[in-house]
């Protein structure tokens, strides 16, 4: 019954991949990605990471989502050309496909170095000691980041005051 949900959740990640890659919609492409990240934290839940699977599903699902969503909306897309059928999409297809094979290999040729059955798991509680003790000053430096990087984006995403306002002056036209 675990291996059929493992199947599922697999499904359903590689089919959210999928549908990032080949759409030509950007917020069709978030919402893929949405579904992508949903089959990931199916993944956590089945190997018992209850933890990440809600962290995945809150951080990543809920809040990146909703930034790329709202960058979205906030640019100026008439600014950009729609674009045309690319011409290099096979080659890019077979470089993935290629770097895929390569990474596969890589965890294959190494999957005893991985073997989770000889580690210990580790509560909630103890990570969450672990994080608030020992990563305070980390996690704080990059909340700042992060306030100063939205900062950044309002301030660019803001329109400025030439292009709201028509222009009144000497030898302008009312229109």
């Amino acid at each position: 019954m675990g291996l059929a949900f493992f199947y599922i959740a697999g499904a359903l990640t590689l089919f959210g991949a999928i549908g990032v890659v080949v759409t030509r919609n950007v917020v069709y492409a978030a919402l893929f990605l949405l579904v992508s990240l949903a089959g990931v934290a199916g993944t956590f839940v089945l190997l018992y990471a209850e933890f990440l699977a809600l962290v995945q599903v809150l951080i990543y699902g809920g809040a990146i989502i909703i930034v790329i969503l709202f960058g979205l909306m906030l640019t100026r897309t008439s600014e950009y050309e729609a674009s045309g059928e690319h011409r290099r999409w096979p080659l890019a297809a077979l470089v993935s496909i290629g770097l895929f094979a390569l990474l596969a290999y890589a965890f294959l040729a190494d999957s005893a170095l991985y073997n989770s059955s000889t580690r210990e798991a580790i509560s909630v509680e103890e990570l969450g000691r672990e994080l608030f003790e020992q990563w305070a000053v980390p996690f704080e430096i990059a909340s700042i980041v992060l306030i100063v990087a939205l900062i950044g984006a309002v301030v660019i995403g803001r329109a400025t005051p030439e292009e709201d306002e028509p222009e009144t002056g000497p030898g302008s036209a009312p229109r």
